[in-house]
């Protein structure tokens, strides 16, 4: 093995500076796990990514629409080519330290040498690079394409991350993976095992103790900046019989009190609310309680509002007096259910002790109250508990029950992911066409990047740590998928724009997977962490979950592969629209999934998830998006009213770019955006 106390490093002032870490090229591996080598495609040698930007200094400020100013930090340091609002928000949400004392973040600098640093710091001890050299080519990478607004990771990481170095006396607490006892661990780590995943999944029993050890738990993941989800649908309904005498509360009355909670604690101990989902399955004796419990208390803000009480937001006197004002509301329906809709059939809800029947619908009434109350407050959701099942990699260990609050990660229960999106924008070309090998690489840099976090991060439970060591589900996505269509002249709703779509989420995912391969080949295999993976067989690097789910893991790979052939259809449609280049992007979605279920297969995968499509909000805004995640634009000029006060104007900066792309001259295109916009 070989160790190297110091290495050297292209640090943010673009000096070369040695860097106090420990190099292990193997970390107590096998001799073939050599760690993983990289090349530079962003970055230049001997040139700090940060010496490519030009910098200046700003008075970031928001204010509220009285024009009183509700946060307010100068000389922060940005990138030039930075808009104000990704000023604001990143001053007002990331930059660590109080205001105005020496121990505050300066500006982006500081920002994203602490977090990239940290990163490669974390790799450098795990054995991830082969060599020093790939370990400062990586941190280059990441830097260049973080500085550049290619990328953002979710925002606990930006939070939290490398704040060990401004705060080395915290006396948080968490559970986290020790790599020298090879074991989940409990004690007071500070920033140094910080929480870095920005969703999580936490499952709840039908007992007292663990309904307020599930409030206790969300209560930590919302102060560290973290959304959570769980499906209540073990607990009783309200009509069934408790075991010493009398009726069970049933699962809403228990959401009251998690809906306080989350009202009253600031994630990341920011001004930015708490995220959560709560979901129950349709077969639950309480499911039409369930569907119709927003809308009813919504039903009683309006009612307040008319009587004068204001409600001009979540936070104003009609809507904080309600409940289930803090959480996303979900229904799990089965194909079961869906046929009985479409057969205009009956279905009937059971007991949660014993499984009786309870109560006979007809299913296309309950579809009714879904629909119409979603139309009403945005809720019930629904989710689909037969196809998500089928699409999931690790069915021996268990089902798929729940998902975090938005809905884009969904896997075991006691789980997390740590999120990064890619700006999309920042990867078409002058010439109007999708830079591939730079959208490819990228996503190798993220994966190596986001693998590195998981074993370094803390988590509230014991049980979310240990599935997070063995299983590793990660979060990968993009945003500006709306500005990008825009920009291409493709409709949103278009055959082209569609197989646009495809082609980008396919090459993401598929690139991802084979990265997630080659770390399972090139680094060290890792320790079981929880019973059921310790007493299975293991060979190589992969997730020690991958042993327990090989077969059903690469049954899914293979779906995905599948997939694939459906892209195309806008080549044979009659609509006049065209994909830039479709057969290139096409051939790269192939060899992307051919390449990850041939290495897969030979090698198995570090993570049991890749990749999912979240909304991106804060970190949309951070990347200058000028739409979040996988939704078209709502309007060319947006307000948005932030939590704690104060609004931003965002303007969508594609329409000239749509405009000429349309056919409009410079003039029509100015004419639109200056009177416009």
């Amino acid at each position: 093995m070989a160790d190297i106390s110091k290495t050297q490093t292209t640090h943010s002032s673009g000096k070369t500076a040695q860097s106090a870490v420990s190099f292990s090229a193997s970390s107590g591996s096998v001799g073939f796990h050599t760690g993983l080598q990289f090349e530079r495609f962003f970055s230049r040698p001997d040139v700090s990514p940060y010496d490519e930007i030009q910098w200046e200094r700003r008075t970031a400020s928001i204010v509220d629409s009285k024009g009183n100013t509700i946060f307010e930090q100068k000389d922060v340091e940005v990138p030039a080519d930075w808009s104000m609002t990704a000023t604001n928000i990143v001053a007002s949400k990331y930059l660590h330290g109080q205001i105005d004392t020496p121990q505050r973040e300066t500006g982006v600098r500081q920002l994203i040498t602490r977090v990239a640093e940290t990163i490669r710091d974390w790799g450098m001890e795990g054995g991830y690079f082969r060599t020093p050299e790939d370990a400062a080519i990586f941190y280059d990478e990441l830097a260049h394409m973080l500085l550049n607004q290619k990328v953002a990771f979710n925002s606990p990481v930006w939070f939290n991350v490398g704040c060990d170095r401004l705060e080395p006396n915290s006396d948080a607490q968490n559970w986290h993976w020790n790599p020298h006892t090879c074991a989940v661990e409990f004690s007071v780590t500070g920033y140094r095992s910080p929480q870095c995943s920005a969703c999580f999944i936490n499952s709840v029993k039908d007992s007292l103790d663990s309904i307020l050890t599930l409030a206790k738990t969300e209560g930590m993941l919302f102060k560290w900046g973290s959304g959570t989800g769980t499906n209540l649908s073990t607990i009783r309904g309200s009509a069934e019989n408790l075991s010493g005498g009398g009726v069970a509360s049933g699962p809403l009355s228990f959401m009251r009190g998690f809906d306080a909670f989350a009202g009253v604690i600031k994630s990341g101990g920011k001004t930015r609310r708490a995220a959560k989902m709560v979901i129950l399955n349709i077969d639950h004796p309480d499911i039409v309680d369930f569907i119709e419990c927003k809308s009813k208390e919504e039903a009683k803000a309006w009612t307040l509002m008319r009587a004068g009480y204001d409600g001009s937001g979540p936070d104003s006197e009609a809507f904080t007096s309600i409940f289930f004002q803090n959480a996303n509301n979900s229904v799990r329906v089965n194909d079961e259910f869906m046929r009985a809709v479409e057969n205009d059939g009956e279905f009937t809800t059971h007991t949660v002790k014993d499984g009786a029947p309870l109560q006979t619908y007809r299913a296309r009434d309950l579809m009714h109250k879904i629909a119409e109350n979603t139309w009403h407050c945005g809720d019930p959701g629904m989710q689909y508990d037969t196809t998500i099942n089928k699409w999931h990699t690790s069915k021996n260990t268990g089902r798929i029950n729940a998902s975090n609050p938005c809905s884009e990660y969904m896997f075991l229960d006691d789980s997390a992911c740590n999120l990064a999106s890619f700006n999309l924008m920042k990867f078409a070309t002058p010439t109007g066409t999708f830079d591939i090998p730079a959208y490819r690489h990228a996503v190798d840099v993220l994966i190596t990047a986001m693998d590195i976090l998981v074993d370094n991060s803390g988590y509230p439970t014991e049980a979310i740590g240990g599935n997070s060591h063995d299983y590793r589900p990660l979060g990968l996505g993009y945003a500006n998928l709306g500005a990008l269509l825009m920009a291409c002249g493709l409709p949103y709703d278009s055959d082209a724009g569609r197989d646009f779509a495809g082609c980008l989420t396919a090459i993401m995912c598929g690139q991802a997977y084979l990265q997630s391969s080659r770390v399972a080949e090139q680094c060290a295999p890792l320790a079981p962490a929880t019973s059921l993976t310790q007493s299975t067989d293991r060979t190589g690097g992969a997730c020690p979950g991958f042993y327990v789910n090989r077969e059903p893991f690469l049954d899914v790979i293979r779906m995905h592969r599948a997939e694939v052939n459906k892209i195309g259809r806008s080549l044979t449609s009659s609509e006049p629209f065209s994909v830039p280049h479709l057969d290139e992007l096409i051939e790269a979605s192939r060899d992307c999934w051919d390449k990850a279920l041939a290495h897969g297969e030979k090698h198995g995968y570090r993570n049991s998830q890749v990749t999912v499509l979240a909304p991106t909000g804060t970190i949309g805004f951070m990347m200058d998006c000028d739409t979040t995640g996988v939704e078209p634009d709502l309007a060319l000029v947006k307000y948005k009213k932030l939590v704690g006060g104060g609004m931003i104007k965002i303007v969508n900066n594609t329409v000239p770019e749509a405009l000429f792309k349309l056919g409009y001259d410079n003039e029509c295109s100015n004419w639109a955006t200056t009177t416009k916009l």
